[in-house]
Order: structure tokens, then sequence, then C-alpha cells
């Protein structure tokens, strides 16, 4: 792999958890880190304020081990993929930015929060979501259905505006059904993973 040093002989280092694709870090690796790294299978670094090579965790055991390096398109700057053992930052939190690192399904992740507020929060007058809650785990079973039945009914139509339109119910529909049974898409994904074996 060709890298790119820059003048005083560091490449900037982007650390990536392999599994949440969370970015944990940024650091500086010289050419005797990059190659320690592959060597040991965990991340070193160059540490600028120490003057040497530092592998996370040499102190504290919260190793960056090495799942794969890529290249920018100018090879002068590394993406990083670990796998994690205990936070990442000094600090203990999680990342640098001091964010938890949990998987993220982008605005699913969302609206699974939303949810979980809404049935929190108990308002059955101002929340669709808090009020078919408050009806109990089978009206919710039961609107999945009602939903999924008018999903299939569309499918088999011509209108694909109507077919999204029911595909959309249905997926928040399902969605307060996982929390209604104590669950949410991180369970389903570890489920549909467990199957690839």
């Amino acid at each position: 792999m060709e890298i790119k040093y820059d003048q005083n002989g560091l490449v900037p280092a982007i650390i990536q958890d392999a599994t949440t694709k969370n970015v944990l870090m940024l650091g500086y690796m010289n050419e005797e880190a990059y190659q320690k790294t592959l060597e040991i299978n965990k991340v070193t670094f160059f540490s600028r304020s120490k003057q040497r090579l530092w592998t996370k965790g040499e102190e504290s055991g919260n190793f960056l081990n090495l799942v794969d390096v890529k290249n920018d398109c100018d090879n002068d700057s590394l993406l990083i993929q670990v796998n994690p053992v205990g936070p990442t930052c000094h600090k203990g939190t999680d990342n640098c930015w001091g964010e938890e690192n949990k998987p993220s399904y982008g605005f699913f992740s969302t609206l699974e929060d939303v949810i979980s507020e809404r049935v929190e929060n108990k308002d059955t007058k101002k929340s669709y979501v808090a009020s078919l809650f408050s009806k109990g785990i089978n009206k919710v079973a039961q609107k999945v259905g009602e939903e999924a039945v008018e999903t299939v009914i569309e499918a088999m139509d011509n209108n694909d505006e109507l077919f999204l339109y029911e595909s959309a119910d249905l997926l928040f529909h399902y969605l307060m059904l996982l929390q209604a049974k104590g669950f949410t898409l991180k369970d389903i994904e570890a489920e549909l993973k467990g199957r690839q074996k």
C-alpha cells in the first residue's frame, strides 16, 4: 500500500469501529507505527507529545484490535477499522467525542428513540404512539397485521405511491411492536447475522 506521509513523516489515521461504523478517534502514524500495527494487529500510533511509538491500550488495556486498513484516494490518510476493547478515549468514553459507541441504523434509530420517548411520556391525548401502547400489546400487534395486509394489497396494484405509504406504516408499527416486546432493530440484526453461519 502506498502511503504519502507529510513533511514530518506522519499520516492521519481515522479509527472506526468495524461493527458499528462509528468513528472512535484520530491519531497519527509514521512508517514504523504503521508496520508495528500490521505486525501485532493492535493499532499503534506515533505520539507527537511523547515523540515515540504508542500502542493504544498499552497502559489501560483498552486496545484497538486491527480488522482492516484502507488508504484514501490521495494516499495521504488512513481509515483503520478495529474491534475496540473497552473505551477508546483516555477520558473513559467510547470515543473521543464523548458519544456512546452503539450501532446506528440512521433515521430508523432516531425513530426508535422517538417511539421510546413517547411511550415513556404516556401523553395519550397528544401522542398516537402512547395511545396505541396504552391499549396493550395485542392492539399493537393487531395494527401491525392490518398494515401488513394493506401493504400486500398495495403491492399487487400498480400504485407505487400507495405501496410506499403502506410500507412506511407497516415498518413504523413493526418498530412499535418490537419495543412492546422489549426488542430493537439491534436484536433483529443479531438474529439475521446468526443465520449466516
